[in-house]
């Protein structure tokens, strides 16, 4: 399914590449593990390779979806605006899912909400969150220079 070299996108944790695929054994039981080198704090993730399809784990997305991505949050827009707990948790599933898309629109929202409001220390935290793990996605497209990522980010402004 992936294999050594592939940058991936990890919910909760960001992007990272696969490093090693390697034999461990846990609790008397020998498995398979992705030995994953995250971008966000220079951190190893172990994955056992039975977990693998189950952890919402994709391939870093590519330049043409990263614009699709782009034009379709700039043009849309944010949904009501809820009260701050059932936002929380609407953004927070948004996030765990790890799609771009889905982090973008936090990103996006939640900077809508903080001019038109102010965001409370949950929210805060969520919104550099949502940014660091857009991040380290961004740093790990094949083929985007800096002006792109700059481009975008302002999109979500």
């Amino acid at each position: 399914m992936y294999q050594v070299g592939d940058n991936i996108f990890y919910p909760l944790h960001g992007a990272g590449v696969i490093k090693a695929v390697e034999e461990k054994e846990v609790s008397g039981e020998k498995q398979e593990y992705y030995i994953i080198k995250m971008v966000l704090d220079n951190l190893k993730v172990m994955i056992p390779e039975s977990k693998i399809a189950d952890s919402s784990i994709r391939h870093v997305t590519d330049l043409a979806s990263l614009k699709k991505v782009a034009n379709m949050v700039e043009d849309e827009e944010s949904d009501e605006i809820l009260p701050w707990k059932t936002r929380h948790n609407v953004n927070m599933n948004k996030i765990k899912t790890g799609k771009l898309k889905a982090c973008a629109e936090v990103i996006r929202d939640l900077i809508r909400v903080k001019k038109a409001d102010k965001l409370n220390s949950s929210e805060r935290r969520m919104l550099g969150k949502a940014r660091d793990f857009l991040m380290s996605e961004l740093k790990l497209i094949e083929g985007i220079e800096e002006k792109q990522i700059e481009r975008f980010m302002l999109k979500l402004k």
